[in-house]
């Protein structure tokens, strides 16, 4: 059983190149802004989003995957970010093994579950799990581990299309092995409003999706592309420019969704 204590997301969509870790860094670094404790795991083997808050490589000592072989503890893996409040779970190379050294264990996909019950979790009030860009052993341990995810779509001809086999996906995982997961909400990114597509694909998710859609759109934006080779989120690297006002936009939306949550239960 997941702990309500705090809320686990999970930043997913199997489709790469949709601001997925850009999302999970700049979401993460405005809810820290207003005050809330929050936790990246960071699952993709690449380590984007561990190299977006400035940490190197030489110095993940203890990473997510320790967290999910059990070698190590979350408070033995976690690492300070330059954002008060803001933490982080790095990631290794080492994690495009875990899946053959898994496989054959019954409780493989709920190697994270396992980590982020533990009493230690609870010092953070949010924990955003940050995914490759497959569905693959280590999505489903983080699905497995989550109250809900959160879906990055990026405003393409072809975006309807991978978000159908993504909510697929969601009830896969909701069926099998975690029947309390939810989406959190859609959120559109890489959206210029001068193009005719950008707005058709918008108006048709909308449409199909109602609610779950967030009313934020996250533009296309030259200084979010630019932070991460800083080694900063774009909400401390250029805090004015509109994709940093966007996501601080977002964040106001998830704590909203999230008061709405707990008044409804």
């Amino acid at each position: 059983m997941i702990g309500e204590r705090n809320r686990i997301i999970t930043i997913a969509n199997q489709k790469g190149g949709v601001g997925k870790t850009t999302t999970a860094i700049n979401l993460a670094t405005a809810l820290a802004a207003i005050g809330e404790r929050v936790l990246i795991v960071d699952l993709d083997p690449q380590g984007n989003a561990s190299t977006g808050l400035g940490i190197e490589r030489r110095d993940r000592k203890q990473s997510s995957y320790d967290l999910l072989v059990g070698s190590h503890t979350i408070m033995e893996t976690v690492q300070e970010t330059a954002v008060p409040n803001l933490f982080i779970v790095p990631s290794t190379m080492d994690l495009l093994g875990i899946e053959m050294e898994i496989a054959q264990q019954p409780d493989r996909v709920f190697k994270l579950r396992r980590a982020l019950n533990a009493s230690e979790a609870l010092a953070f009030s949010y924990i955003l799990v940050d995914c490759p860009p497959s569905f693959n052993l280590l999505t489903m341990n983080a699905m497995a581990a989550a109250h809900s995810v959160l879906v990055p779509l990026q405003c393409e001809f072809f975006a309807l299309e991978g978000l159908s086999q993504l909510l697929e996906t969601v009830d896969q995982v909701r069926r099998t092995v975690n029947p309390s997961l939810d989406i959190q909400g859609i959120v559109l990114t890489m959206f210029d409003s001068r193009n005719n597509l950008a707005q058709q694909v918008v108006s048709d998710v909308r449409t199909h999706l109602g609610e779950k859609v967030y009313h934020t759109l996250i533009p296309r934006n030259v200084r979010v592309s630019e932070a991460p080779s800083y080694g900063k989120p774009a909400i401390l690297y250029d805090l004015k420019c509109a994709g940093s006002q966007a996501y601080l936009q977002l964040a106001s939306e998830v704590i909203q969704r999230e008061r709405q949550r707990k008044a409804a239960a």
